[in-house]
């Protein structure tokens, strides 16, 4: 029995069967997904429609990420927000035109997902950070869940300052003291020069770059051994220019 966390996918719905299948994935595990199941590559709809099956077979965490917000909103009422289409939702939005579906089950899981999850061992999951000194359940911006970032910068920069090494623990980042360990997405680790998981102070980033040239990763919480995908451009080649630029936020 498992924990395993799941990077960002972005529609890559070849890349999550791959590495679930290297992984040797089963029913006795328990799945994190990290949020931003849609919005890149080209099976985003077809990707939502497998993780709603897949939600009846085991148990799965779903965590929201900014992407997952913009598609619920054009699925809730039709309005296709400039940013949301010029930033992935293109190809969510044919990728919807594609298949068959129901309706109020895809909104019922935009609906349900998590802004974050805090398991028995106070290890907490979400997609982007938050802000609050005082920990998530003091955050006054939910917007932070799935958009922050300096959640990772912080603790990059006390990884390279080495604060934790300190004697006096006030100058400890406070954000981080509320929990055993972080896991978070949103920000792909290939902005660092990083194509696996990357662990800063007690923070785990487990976004390697799927939307883009990278991996998508799956990462055993315990052990700390993972696994990956091929390079996204690899598993769609037809996609041309798709992984050339960051339209990805």
């Amino acid at each position: 029995m498992r924990t395993l966390a799941i990077g960002d996918i972005h529609g890559g719905f070849k890349a999550l069967i791959q590495v679930m299948k290297r992984a040797n994935v089963t029913t006795d595990d328990t799945l994190i997904f990290m949020g931003d199941y849609v919005d890149g590559w080209s099976e985003s709809a077809e990707l939502v429609e497998f993780l709603i099956q897949l939600n009846t077979k085991q148990k799965c965490v779903f965590i929201r990420g900014n992407h997952d917000v913009w598609c619920h909103d054009w699925l809730i009422d039709g309005h296709i927000n400039d940013v949301w289409y010029m930033h992935g939702g293109k190809e969510t939005l044919e990728s919807y035109e594609r298949i068959t579906f129901d309706k109020q089950q895809h909104l019922e899981f935009y609906e349900n997902l998590e802004n974050y999850h805090i398991d028995a061992q106070n290890r907490l999951f979400l997609h982007a950070g938050f802000t609050s000194m005082h920990g998530v359940t003091k955050e006054h911006y939910p917007k932070n869940f799935y958009f922050d970032r300096t959640l990772l910068e912080s603790a990059v920069l006390a990884e390279q300052v080495g604060i934790e090494n300190l004697s006096n623990a006030r100058y400890e980042p406070a954000r981080f003291q509320h929990y055993k360990e972080i896991y978070i997405g949103h920000t792909p680790t290939i902005n660092y020069d990083c194509d696996v998981p990357m662990k800063a102070y007690n923070l785990w980033n487990v976004d390697t770059g799927a939307a883009f040239t990278g991996k998508l990763s799956i990462l055993d919480i315990d052990t700390k051994e993972f696994w990956q995908s091929d390079p996204l451009p690899e598993l769609y080649p037809d996609e041309k220019g798709r992984n050339k630029k960051r339209v990805i936020h």
